[in-house]
C-alpha cells in the first residue's frame, strides 16, 4: 500500500519475513488487523504452528487468552521487549509483564518468533522451546503526531494518540509520548473491560558511538471475567450462559445446594451436576497495573566491540477474584432453605486476591567481530523479584452483593493467608556466529542459568476464620526455598543460503525452565495446593524437594526455505524430548490420597509446518499453511485420587494435532483487503484423552484505504474489520490444570462472537 506515514522508512517489506528458525513480523502486517490486537494474536494468524485463543475479539483477556507455538505455551516461551526480559505472559504474571500492558500496540516497530530452540541473547528463566522478541519504534525525526479513532460492538472504543518531537537539537535529542484508551462491554453478562496505556520513549544518540533510549509504559486494565465452563455447560446452556448476576436470589440458591448439598436446584436435574452449580457464581473480576521503566545504552567501545546495557524495573498490581460459593458471610446467621425456595442467611462471600510484584535487573551484553568472520557475543542477566500475594475475604449482603469492582484498600476485608516469595535469578550466555563461506554460518553457544525462589506462607488464618463462622476450608499452607540450576545449556544452528533462493537450516538446544510459585493455593507450583487436611502441605514440600528436578527439553529443527519474488515456501521438521516433565498429582492410596507436585515422566513431540506463498500479480498475496503436531506423554502411570492411570501414547492436552491457516491479502494503490481464516483441530481436555475440545474454522476480514494527504494531514487511513466473520460458536481457549478423565473441570472458556469494528486514523 502507499503511504505518506513519515516513519515508513522503518517496514522494509510488506510481508513477513523468516530467517533461519526465525519468523519476523512487520509493522505493516500488524496493520492488517483490528487497532490494538494483541501482538500475540497477530504473531498466531501469521506463524505456521502458533495457536492463540481469547475470550474477546481485541486478545486482552489475559486470564482468558492462550498462546501455544509448537506445543510450548506462553508460559514455556520466553519474551523481551527491547531487550527488557517481561518473563512468562500469562494471567497476573508473578515474573514479569504481558506486552499487552507493557507498550501500546501501535508503538511496536516489529516482532520476531524463533520457532526452534529458543534464542541465547535472548533472557528467560522459563524458556522450554521459543522466544518472542518485540521492538519498540524509535521517535520521528521530524516533529509530528499520530491519531486514531476506533468504534465497534458491544460499544467498544479505542482511542489512540502519539506525539513525535523531532530531533530537538544538535545532539540529536528526539523523543515521543502516546496514550491508548479501550473500552468495550462484555458480549454475554455484566461488566466491561478497560484498558488505559500511556509510553514515552527518549533517544539521544552519544556522538557517533551509540545512544542511550529511555523507556517507560504505564497499563491499567480493568474487566469482568468471563465464565470458564465445562464442555456440558457449553453444550446444555449455550454460549451466552454466564455468571448469575444480577439476579441475587438465584445466585444465593445456587450458592446454597453447591455448598450445603450434593443435589442441584429445581429444573436442572439431568441438565447440571451439583460441582457445575457450583461454578455459576455471582461475578468475577480482575484490577491490574503495571508501571515498565529501562534505560538501554548502546555502545561501540573499540573499533569491533560494541556494549548493549539494560537497566529495568517493573512494578505491578493485582487485585482478582470473585465470589466463593463455599464459603459463607457469617454476619447473617444459620443458613437454610425455605419453603419458597429462597435461602437464609449468605452462603457465599467474595474473595479477592491482592497482588503485588516488584522486579529490579540489568543485561548487559558485549560484541566482538573477530577474526576470521566470527561474530562473538556474550552476556549476562540478573534480576530480583519480589512477589506477594495476599487472599482476603469480604462478606456480601443479605438481600445485594458487594459492588463490582470496587476499591479493595489495604487493611480492609478479612485476611485468609498472606505470601511472600523473593527471586533471584541469574543467566550468562556465550556463542560464536562463524560466516564459513558467504551465505554459510554455523552458530555455537551456550547458557547458563540459576534461580533461587525462597518464600511461601507467610501467615494463614484459615482456623480463625472457620471459628468466625465463615466455613473456610483447608489452604495448603507452604514455606521453603528451591533452586533451579542449569550450568551448561547448548546451542547449535546451522544456516546456509545457495543458489539465490534457497535456504537450508537447523537448529538444537538443549533448555531449562525455573520452578513456578504463585500462590499457597495454586495447583501446578512446588508450593501450591499441596497435601490435604491431615497430611500437610509443609510436610509434602519438604519431601517434594528431595527429589524434584527443574524441566528441560532438547529441541531440534530441520528446516528448508525457498524466497523469490512470485513464490515463498518453507517446510519444517522439529523434534522435542521433554524431561522431568512436572504436574500436580495425588499420592497415595484412596484412603490417604494427598497433592503432591512431582514428576509425571517424559513427553516426546514430533511436528511439522508447511506454508506456500504465492504473488501471481503486483499487490496480491495469497499464503497457506498446514501444521501436524503429534505431542505424546511416555510415562505408563501416575496415580490420582489413589488410582493409577497409564497415560502413555495419550496426546498432548490443550494442543491440537492438527492446525491450518490460509491469508490473502490484496493492495492497490490506497485499497487494502485482507482476509485470514484459521482451522484448530480438536484438543484432548483430559490426560486420559477421554473428552476432546471440538475443531473450528475461524475467519477475520479487513478493509483499508488510505486517502493520502489531505489539508494539514499527512495521510488519512479508513480501515473496517470483522472478526470471527461467519460467528461460529466454540470453545477458544482453556486455563488451569487438566482433569485426569471426564468432564468435570469448569476450565473452558467460549470465544466471543462476530464483532464489527471501524477505525479513522491520521498522521501529522
Amino acid at each position: 500500500m502507499t503511504s505518506h506515514d513519515q516513519e515508513a522508512i522503518e517496514v522494509r517489506t510488506d510481508r513477513v519475513r523468516s530467517h533461519s528458525a526465525e519468523v519476523a513480523v512487520t509493522r505493516k502486517t500488524m496493520d492488517h488487523f483490528v487497532a490494538g490486537t494483541n501482538p500475540m494474536q497477530v504473531l498466531a494468524q501469521t506463524t505456521p504452528g502458533a495457536v492463540f485463543a481469547s475470550t474477546d475479539a481485541f486478545g486482552l483477556d489475559t486470564y482468558g487468552n492462550t498462546l501455544y507455538v509448537r506445543g510450548f505455551s506462553q508460559m514455556q516461551i520466553g519474551a523481551t521487549l527491547d531487550g527488557i526480559p517481561l518473563g512468562t505472559q500469562g494471567f497476573a504474571n508473578y515474573n514479569g509483564v504481558s506486552i499487552t500492558q507493557a507498550m501500546i500496540q501501535d508503538d511496536i516497530g516489529g516482532m520476531t518468533m524463533s520457532q526452534g530452540a529458543g534464542a541465547l541473547d535472548s533472557f528467560s528463566a522459563q524458556n522450554l522451546g521459543g522466544a518472542m522478541t518485540y521492538v519498540s519504534s524509535d521517535p520521528a525525526d521530524k516533529a509530528g503526531g499520530k491519531v486514531s479513532q476506533t468504534f465497534g460492538s458491544y460499544n467498544a472504543y479505542r482511542t489512540y494518540a502519539r506525539v513525535d518531537s523531532g530531533v530537538l537539537n544538535s545532539t540529536g535529542t528526539k523523543f515521543y509520548a502516546s496514550f491508548a484508551r479501550t473500552n468495550t462491554d462484555m458480549w454475554k453478562g455484566q461488566g466491561y473491560q478497560s484498558e488505559i496505556q500511556a509510553d514515552a520513549k527518549v533517544v539521544q544518540p552519544l556522538g557517533d558511538k551509540g545512544k542511550v533510549t529511555a523507556f517507560f509504559g504505564y497499563g491499567n486494565f480493568t474487566q469482568g471475567n468471563y465464565l470458564t465452563m465445562t464442555k456440558n455447560m457449553w453444550e446444555k446452556m449455550g454460549r451466552y450462559s454466564t455468571y448469575l448476576k444480577p439476579d441475587y436470589t438465584k445466585a444465593k440458591l445456587w450458592a446454597y445446594y453447591a455448598q450445603y448439598t450434593s443435589e442441584v436446584p429445581p429444573g436442572y436435574e439431568g441438565v447440571l451436576s451439583n460441582d457445575e452449580i457450583g461454578d455459576y457464581a455471582w461475578d468475577a473480576s480482575q484490577v491490574q497495573r503495571t508501571y515498565l521503566s529501562s534505560i538501554n545504552t548502546h555502545y561501540d567501545l573499540f573499533k569491533n566491540v560494541t556494549s548493549d546495557t539494560v537497566i529495568y524495573g517493573n512494578v505491578s498490581s493485582d487485585i482478582h477474584g470473585g465470589t466463593n460459593n463455599f464459603v459463607t458471610s457469617p454476619s447473617y446467621g444459620a443458613v437454610t432453605l425455605q419453603p419458597d425456595g429462597t435461602v437464609t442467611g449468605v452462603p457465599m462471600a467474595l474473595q479477592m486476591a491482592h497482588a503485588f510484584m516488584r522486579r529490579l535487573g540489568f543485561t548487559q551484553k558485549f560484541s566482538y567481530e573477530a577474526p576470521h568472520h566470527n561474530h562473538i557475543e556474550a552476556g549476562v542477566w540478573y534480576e530480583n523479584n519480589h512477589w506477594i500475594y495476599n487472599q482476603r475475604l469480604y462478606e456480601d449482603g443479605l438481600n445485594e452483593a458487594h459492588n463490582w469492582n470496587s476499591d479493595f484498600k489495604a487493611g480492609t476485608g478479612h485476611t485468609w493467608f498472606n505470601d511472600t516469595y523473593n527471586t533471584n535469578t541469574f543467566q550468562f550466555f556465550l556463542q560464536d556466529r562463524w560466516t564459513i563461506i558467504p551465505g554459510m554460518t554455523l552458530l555455537a553457544g551456550f547458557k547458563s542459568l540459576t534461580q533461587t525462589t525462597h518464600g511461601g506462607t507467610k501467615d494463614d488464618y484459615t482456623s480463625e476464620l472457620d471459628a468466625e463462622g465463615w466455613n473456610t476450608y483447608y489452604r495448603h499452607a507452604a514455606n521453603g526455598t528451591l533452586t533451579s540450576s542449569g550450568a551448561f545449556l547448548p546451542h547449535f544452528n546451522f544456516d546456509y543460503h545457495f543458489l539465490d533462493h534457497h535456504e537450508f537450516y537447523i537448529d538444537i538446544a538443549e533448555n531449562l525452565r525455573a520452578y513456578d510459585y504463585y500462590s499457597q493455593t495454586q495447583s501446578g507450583t512446588a508450593w501450591g495446593g499441596l497435601g490435604n487436611s491431615t497430611i500437610s502441605a509443609q510436610t509434602v514440600f519438604n519431601e517434594n524437594k528431595k527429589v524434584l528436578r527443574p524441566e528441560r527439553t532438547w529441541n531440534y529443527v530441520v528446516g528448508y526455505r525457498y524466497d523469490s519474488r512470485f513464490f515463498s515456501g518453507s517446510v519444517d521438521y522439529y523434534h522435542t524430548d521433554y524431561y522431568n516433565r512436572l504436574a500436580t498429582i495425588t499420592e497415595g492410596s484412596s484412603a490417604t490420597a494427598n497433592s503432591a507436585y512431582m514428576n509425571v515422566g517424559r513427553e516426546s513431540m514430533d511436528g511439522v509446518d508447511v506454508m506456500a506463498t504465492i504473488r501471481p500479480v503486483r499487490g496480491l498475496e495469497i499464503t497457506n499453511s498446514f501444521s501436524w503436531n503429534d505431542a505424546q506423554y511416555l510415562t505408563h502411570s501416575i496415580n490420582y485420587g489413589g488410582q493409577s492411570y497409564d497415560i502413555h501414547g495419550k496426546h498432548q492436552v490443550y494442543y491440537p494435532k492438527f492446525t491450518y491457516k490460509a491469508n490473502l491479502n490484496y493492495t492497490w494503490r490506497g485499497a487494502m483487503f485482507n482476509f485470514n481464516v484459521n482451522y484448530i483441530g480438536s484438543r484432548p481436555m483430559t490426560y486420559m484423552n477421554d473428552e476432546y475440545i471440538p475443531a473450528y474454522w475461524l475467519a477475520t476480514t479487513s478493509f483499508a484505504y488510505d486517502f493520502g494527504k489531505i489539508g494539514f494531514a499527512n495521510n488519512i487511513k479508513a480501515s473496517f474489520g470483522i472478526t470471527n466473520l461467519f460467528n461460529k460458536n466454540y470453545i477458544s481457549s482453556a486455563y488451569g490444570a487438566a482433569s485426569v478423565s471426564g468432564d468435570d473441570n469448569a476450565n473452558l472458556f467460549v470465544g466471543a462472537p462476530r464483532e464489527f469494528y471501524g477505525t479513522i486514523a491520521a498522521s501529522f
